[in-house]
């Protein structure tokens, strides 16, 4: 017989799994770093670490992040920070797993590649290969693109409106980067590229991965339980494909009448699961990634209100439930946190935002000026 579990315990083990429920960390000991802590936005990846507890200001005081850290561009071609340490691993791990997931990963580029012949791994090699030779010295973006541009055929280049050019395709040319050894400097906007050292290409070789850099395995242990559509939908990769790499220590449960499965280390954690928190989350904080939202948030206003195509903002996480949205405001050297709740406001929510809010404002170097609650 199917164990049963219910929403709240879904919503509680994803929480201790991802650390949300502890007041201090260290990079070595948190989880999400294993997966990948997305990087878009000022509040991304290092304020994912700091609401684990993990302080994240550098040696040198500067607001970049640890130098024990990364940044690449990995699962759906996003910038993602990993420990420097595990980087050769994971970009084995990040890799797509056929031809089949690498055409889906590229998306319309695989369209023209096909017609001349081309299959998408010897795609991103020959992107890889030109990116390598291209960056033997720190390049923003945008220098890259036009050297690869200068060297790439056909096949590999688009015609792009808004800037009346010709360019690679934005997505080989991101999963490119990695596979060809490149990183990206952190904190740079528009982003510099640069070779990352001690990183041979994944076209010269490619070791497989550690267990805990498996994507399908890291997915379900800190989104589970899912179905193998939603890791799917996580990793952007083919279902096929993750069908064929799914745990064989996976375990099924039912969640609201649905088959999922969750890793049998997983199940007694996930059973007695009773982790609750009071944190002001990043837009892609990885606990709002999930391909269940119905799940996470049941009021389709609310879902539609937090995952909006353009300008996601960030969330008001009290207990277990996301209560809310926050957007932030900067003024000067001043930050105010304009700030919607969707369940009462009581004086202990109002107290656990403002506390949220001053130390996102210390994060970012800030004064808070204060939290306003708009209606």
């Amino acid at each position: 017989m199917t164990t049963t579990v219910t929403r709240e315990q879904v919503l509680s083990f994803r929480m201790q799994a991802q650390q949300l429920d502890r007041a201090t960390g260290t990079i070595a000991d948190t989880a999400l770093l294993d997966l990948g802590a997305q990087d878009t936005g000022p509040d991304g990846a290092l304020w994912a670490l700091a609401v684990r507890g993990v302080d994240t200001v550098g040696a040198d005081s500067s607001r970049v992040g640890p130098a024990e850290l990364v940044t690449a561009w990995t699962l759906r071609g996003a910038p993602h920070v990993y420990r420097r340490a595990d980087l050769p691993s994971v970009a084995s791990a990040v890799q797509p797993f056929s031809e089949a997931d690498a055409a889906k990963r590229i998306l319309n580029a695989s369209q023209p590649l096909k017609a001349a012949g081309i299959t998408p791994l010897q795609a991103l090699d020959t992107v890889a290969r030109e990116m390598r030779a291209i960056v033997a010295a720190p390049m923003v973006k945008g220098e890259v693109s036009t050297a690869l541009t200068a060297r790439l055929d056909e096949p590999y280049l688009r015609w792009c409106g808004p800037c009346q050019a010709t360019h690679a395709y934005e997505m080989p040319f991101r999963l490119g980067a990695l596979r060809g050894g490149l990183e990206l400097q952190a904190g740079t906007s528009p982003p510099v590229l640069q070779r990352a050292d001690g990183l041979t290409p994944v076209f010269e070789s490619a070791s497989p991965p550690e267990a805990r850099h498996d994507v399908v395995r890291a997915t379900l242990h800190l989104l589970g339980p899912a179905t193998p559509a939603q890791v799917a939908g996580y990793l952007e990769a083919t279902l096929a494909d993750v069908r064929a790499r799914w745990p064989e220590d996976a375990t099924p449960v039912e969640v609201d009448g649905e088959q999922r499965w969750v890793l049998e280390d997983d199940l007694a954690a996930l059973l007695g699961a009773d982790a609750t928190a009071d944190r002001l989350l990043g837009p892609y904080d990885l606990f709002l990634q999930g391909r269940d939202r119905d799940l996470l948030v049941q009021d389709p206003a609310h879902a539609k209100a937090l995952w909006p195509v353009l300008g996601r903002p960030g969330v008001v996480l009290l207990g277990r439930e996301v209560a809310g949205l926050w957007r932030p405001r900067k003024s000067g050297s001043k930050l105010t946190l304009a700030v919607e709740l969707w369940t009462r406001r009581t004086r202990a929510a109002e107290r656990a935002v403002a506390a949220g809010a001053e130390a996102l404002a210390a994060f970012r170097g800030l004064r808070l000026a204060g939290v306003e609650y708009p209606g």
